[in-house]
C-alpha cells in the first residue's frame, strides 16, 4: 500500500538553525532517502518552497478565487513529503519516525486512496 508522509515544521525553527545544524540535518535527510530507496520503500518525494510562495485556489459560485499563501494559518507548515510503499500502517509509521524532520516537527501519515 502507498502512504504519503507529510513533513510539518515551523519555518521559523528551520531559519533559526545554524548553518552547521542545517547542514547536519540535510546530511541526515540524504542518508534517510538513500536508505528507503535501497529498501524499496521510496516512491517519490520533494521538499517544498517556503509557505510564502504558496497560492490557494478556491472556486465559489463558478468563480475562481486565488489567495497568496496557505489555506489556513497554522503553527507548523508543510515543508515536504515522501511517497512510500509499505506493507501496512505500522511499517509506514516506522518509516515516518526515521524522517529527520520528525525531530523538529511532525510527520502526518496518510494512506493513498487508489482510484
Amino acid at each position: 500500500m502507498e502512504y504519503l508522509l507529510l513533513i510539518y515544521s515551523r519555518e521559523s525553527d528551520w531559519a533559526a538553525l545554524s548553518e552547521e545544524a542545517r547542514g547536519a540535518l540535510y546530511k541526515d535527510y540524504y542518508e534517510f532517502t538513500d536508505g528507503i530507496r535501497q529498501s524499496g520503500h521510496y516512491k517519490g518525494g520533494n521538499p517544498l518552497q517556503p509557505v510564502a510562495t504558496a497560492t490557494t485556489v478556491r472556486v465559489r459560485d463558478g468563480k475562481t478565487l486565488t489567495t497568496d499563501g496557505p489555506f489556513a494559518e497554522t503553527r507548523e507548515q508543510l515543508g515536504g513529503y515522501y511517497l512510500v510503499e509499505a506493507a501496512d500502517l505500522d511499517e509506514a509509521t516506522g518509516i515516518a519516525a526515521r524522517i529527520p524532520g520528525a525531530r523538529l516537527g511532525s510527520i502526518e501519515v496518510r494512506p493513498i486512496q487508489k482510484m
